[in-house]
């Protein structure tokens, strides 16, 4: 059967839709309407979205990712076999971007490298409210129960590998650890940012990981009160079945990719869903990624997290991304018609 024969039949296919739309407007778009469609590297695209595909256990998705398996031809495949779907909430467009820390740390405890990166403790169920960051960090909860998956040598470092939810430790003794996300505590996360900002002691445009870093150290008692004032604490796993040249796991259990891969809320986009960014600001960014991962502060239609990369310029250059601009899902031809509100 010819490939036009083949979208036509999963066209017919019955699919069911998200949940959480019936407030939502939904526009079906041409790929005309996409700025610098034609432009983009559509198989490199096609590659990171055979990399979740697999993991699509639905009726619909899987004959399409079948095919994709198949694919030379990325930019017909995806016109084939999607429409173009925006998805708006009310709420502003918002693009960030995130990365995955590199910092350095030891197996061993010791002066230089004090602070511990832990595990969770099996007490906390997923879902409760535990302890705050300031009763894990000076009530010694988790002291002396072997939870201590390494130590590293800054706090502000390992607050942002936290914010960041995985990242690696390089061991002063050689080699390196690589985390991901293990739970958290369950209270809402507050940025060290704004709370300096709230402060008056910088503006909103001069506040960076590396001003905080620096202001800490200067100001040892203030810092300190600084870091626990965030309630928030996020634990980690180790992950050892993951290629050093691949980025880290995201939400599906599987390596995301710098500049493809974008955090979504899976309330209005699907988890493995192709999208297309069109993020405006200082470097407009226009290019098909794949929705592969989530995050607690990634809420609503038009949100979206980049994953640019991994170890401090990745940081640095994904710290300074906070844009407007627009997103749009590309969904299963069916699909897409079926989240229209019935005449």
């Amino acid at each position: 059967m010819m490939l036009r024969g083949l979208a036509l039949a999963l066209a017919l296919l019955g699919t069911p839709v998200l949940a959480g739309l019936d407030h939502a407007d939904i526009t079906i778009l041409s790929f005309d309407d996409l700025d610098g469609w034609d432009r983009d590297n559509h198989q490199e695209a096609l590659a990171v979205f055979l990399d979740t595909c697999r993991d699509l256990d639905d009726p619909q998705w899987r004959p399409i990712c079948a095919l994709a398996a198949q694919q030379d031809d990325g930019k017909t495949f995806f016109e084939l076999f999607f429409r173009p779907v925006l998805i708006e909430d009310g709420n502003a467009p918002l693009f960030t971007a995130y990365y995955e820390p590199e910092i350095r740390g030891s197996r061993t405890q010791s002066l230089r490298y004090r602070y511990p990166v832990y595990r969770k403790p099996p007490e906390l169920k997923s879902g409760d409210v535990w302890l705050s960051r300031r009763e894990i960090e000076e009530g010694g909860a988790l002291q002396g129960r072997g939870l201590e998956i390494a130590w590293v040598e800054d706090p502000v470092e390992l607050q942002f590998l936290q914010i960041q939810g995985s990242g690696r430790i390089r061991l002063a003794e050689g080699g390196t650890i690589r985390l991901g996300y293990g739970g958290s505590n369950g209270h809402n996360f507050m940025s060290l940012g704004n709370e300096l900002v709230r402060q008056g002691i910088y503006n909103e445009h001069q506040v960076s990981q590396k001003v905080i870093q620096n202001w800490v150290r200067r100001n040892p008692e203030a810092g300190r009160e600084l870091l626990v004032s965030n309630p928030s604490y996020v634990f980690f796993r180790v992950i050892g079945n993951v290629s050093a040249h691949k980025g880290p796991l995201g939400a599906m259990n599987r390596s995301i990719t710098a500049h493809r891969s974008v955090a979504v809320d899976p309330v209005y986009t699907a988890l493995g869903a192709p999208v297309w960014i069109e993020k405006k600001g200082k470097e407009p960014f226009n290019r098909l990624m794949i929705a592969q991962d989530t995050g607690s502060r990634v809420k609503g239609a038009q949100r979206a997290d980049i994953f640019w990369g991994t170890g401090e310029r990745a940081g640095r250059l994904a710290g300074q991304i906070r844009d407007d601009g627009r997103m749009v899902v590309l969904l299963p031809i069916q699909r897409a018609f079926s989240m229209l509100p019935e005449e």
